[in-house]
């Protein structure tokens, strides 16, 4: 066990998960190449703020307000666990093409394990940045933890509905490609860490439940509510759902469990399932049908501001 308490402690202190050395995640590259002039600048050592405008940002800590007052439209990226940056353009140039700038939210192992000063930080900073600065229209764009993050982020604004509602309501669509279940980590995370040895698959799924067996007060519960938020959430956008039958991460069952949850709330969903490919991996792996879908959502609520840029793409797959 002390092999994995030591992957979870070494990575609280990392400025970035993109940075990390360890990859938990395989991510193999998209054949496109990223928008070449778009300029990245942290604002907290979890979230990067992406434009096609060279902006020098200042972010108040407290209140998470920007020193300027952008009025553009803004995409949320909810990352898989430690992402590279490299790998996250592929999709923002996706929306910076589209004249949107873009948010990419990052969240460490050690973040995620323990979420009253992991997670749940990410969360709240992330709610009072969309809430304090001026962006419209919102999109969210969500990869597997990432749907976690988010919503402790739900759970937060939840706790003072009348300042936060008002800016959910301002994200016109969602996207959730791999999305998972926090409280399926046991069963698919392992499997995704360690997908060629079934010894350190055991080891750590032994670990996993150990965890959130012993530490359910600040960690599992947490996890539960963040699930049950996800499922019945104050953020109404019509969603895109993405993913494989194959993914033992995001799984089919637990997409079409949060998919029939919102139907039932009248919140509009779109469903793209893959027979197979890998999890998060859904665009390398069908890049056609992966922009035909995501651009038809975007289209469809008048996201699509460069029509000619999104035909040349799909061009090229």
């Amino acid at each position: 066990m002390d092999v994995f308490r030591r992957l979870f402690n070494i990575n609280r202190g990392l400025p970035r998960c993109g940075h990390d050395r360890i990859s938990l995640l395989s991510f193999a590259s998209v054949a496109m190449a990223p928008q070449r002039d778009a300029h990245s600048q942290n604002i907290t050592k979890n979230m990067t703020y992406i434009s096609n405008e060279r902006l020098k940002l200042a972010v108040d800590p407290h209140t998470m307000k920007l020193d300027k007052d952008i009025a553009r439209p803004l995409c949320i990226i909810m990352n898989w666990m430690l992402q590279r940056p490299s790998h996250v353009m592929k999709y923002a140039t996706l929306y910076l093409e589209q004249g949107f700038d873009v948010i990419s939210v990052s969240c460490t192992p050690w973040q995620l394990m323990w979420p009253q000063k992991g997670s749940q930080v990410v969360g709240a900073n992330l709610m009072k940045f969309m809430q304090a600065n001026s962006h419209s229209p919102l999109v969210v764009h969500g990869f597997s933890v990432g749907a976690y993050v988010w919503s402790e982020g739900l759970v937060f604004a939840m706790k003072d509905k009348h300042t936060y509602q008002p800016m959910l309501d301002r994200v016109v669509a969602q996207t959730w490609d791999s999305a998972a279940d926090i409280t399926e980590i046991p069963v698919g995370f392992p499997a995704a860490v360690f997908p060629n040895n079934k010894f350190l698959q055991n080891t750590f799924r032994a670990y996993i439940r150990y965890h959130m067996k012993t530490f359910y007060k600040t960690a599992t519960r947490h996890y539960e509510l963040g699930s049950q938020t996800f499922h019945q959430p104050p953020c109404g956008a019509p969603a895109l759902f993405l993913l494989s039958r194959t993914d033992p991460v995001g799984t089919e069952r637990s997409n079409q469990d949060v998919c029939d949850c919102w139907v039932r709330m009248g919140i509009k969903c779109t469903w793209q399932c893959w027979d197979k490919s890998p999890h998060v991996q859904h665009y390398i792996h069908h890049p056609k049908e992966y922009l035909a879908s995501l651009y038809a959502h975007l289209d469809k609520y008048g996201l699509i501001s460069q029509p000619n840029k999104m035909r040349e793409r799909l061009s090229k797959c």
